[in-house]
């Protein structure tokens, strides 16, 4: 149990800020829908809750894939992550349902809710509290991926590097980016309803926050199960590529594999090289690999073998390597 809770500290921070603040706001969004009856409200609060549960799953899910190999699991626990990020998002399914079918139940039978003023409250309030998580999640992937952005720019740059940020942190800010969105929706689809005789906007905004649920649960379900299959990075496996391809002792490429465990990345390697060199010798080299290969982005294991070179060229599908990667590898070795 004290690895359990130590294990906590290392935790995706942003699920675990976000999951505490969508727990509170589903509780008042609660509380509102019992004495309005509004259903943009309801539909609010089914999001709040489900992103609540979501992202407390994944907060326990990111501490526990920090967890170190043992002799029964070598590999490590990297992949527990993207199990956990699997299981949530079923959660934030089957509120998205259920939030579309309220939705166009209101529609069929349109009520005229009351309290519209502590409606909007509460909304105006989920708005600023969901974006200072969005806020929060915008800077954490600008970090991850080593980047530097303030304001607008930040969620902008965010979702430029959307692809090379953790699961956890990923997960967090497209949640929030429809929570935040759909209490924006839902604020103006209240206040048309108070104003105009047009109720079945509600209901029509319920579905429509429930249908951006989906596309969420549709995302994060591919992602991840494609981590727990255990998916290349493409990028790393082209940029590590480049750094063994420079090395003057390696005569080639057999294999290279670079898989994703998680939020780390795992390194598979089998280069040629002189076969005249002595043991000693190849054992340099693969040192030098090594301290160079685990000194890159999110790798954290490497395994590098070594075999006499054939005079064959195996390897020949080098791409460009990526300029972020560049930048950061000149950076790592001019220290």
């Amino acid at each position: 149990m004290s690895e359990f809770f130590s294990l906590l500290k290392h935790g995706n921070k942003p699920s675990l800020m976000a999951g505490f603040i969508n727990l509170i706001l589903g509780i008042i969004k609660g509380v509102a829908y019992f004495f309005t009856g509004n259903v943009a409200m309801f539909a609010e609060m089914m999001h709040s809750l489900g992103d609540a549960a979501n992202q407390f799953f994944v907060f326990v899910g990111s501490a526990l894939s920090k967890k170190a190999p043992t002799r029964k699991f070598p590999t490590g626990f990297g992949r527990v992550i993207n199990l956990v990020c699997l299981f949530a998002v079923i959660i934030v399914g089957i509120l998205a349902y259920e939030t579309i079918l309220e939705g166009f139940h209101h529609i069929l039978n349109p009520t005229t809710s009351t309290g519209v003023w502590i409606v909007l409250s509460v909304l105006a309030l989920g708005i600023l509290l969901e974006g200072a998580v969005l806020l929060k999640a915008c800077h954490e992937i600008n970090t991850e991926v080593g980047v530097q952005a303030k304001g607008m720019t930040a969620f902008i740059k965010a979702i430029h590097n959307l692809g090379r940020a953790k699961p956890a942190t990923k997960l967090v800010f497209m949640e929030d980016t429809v929570a935040t969105l759909g209490n924006v929706l839902a604020f103006i689809a209240v206040l048309i309803a108070h104003y105009t005789p047009f109720v079945q906007i509600e209901g029509i905004v319920s579905m429509i926050i429930g249908a951006m649920m989906f596309i969420v649960v549709g995302t994060v379900f591919l992602e991840n199960a494609r981590g727990a299959i255990g998916e290349t990075d493409e990028e790393m496996l082209n940029h590590i590529a480049y750094l063994v391809s420079d090395n003057e002792h390696v005569k080639d490429i057999r294999r290279l594999e670079v898989i994703k465990e998680g939020e780390a990345l795992h390194v598979e390697l089998m280069a040629e090289i002189n076969p005249s060199v002595t043991v000693a010798f190849a054992d340099d080299v693969r040192d030098d690999l090594m301290k160079l290969i685990l000194a890159q982005k999110g790798v954290s294991r490497a395994t590098i073998y070594f075999d006499e070179d054939d005079g064959v060229t195996n390897w020949s599908h080098i791409g460009e390597r990526p300029e972020s990667l560049k930048t950061e590898h000149a950076n790592l070795t001019s220290k």
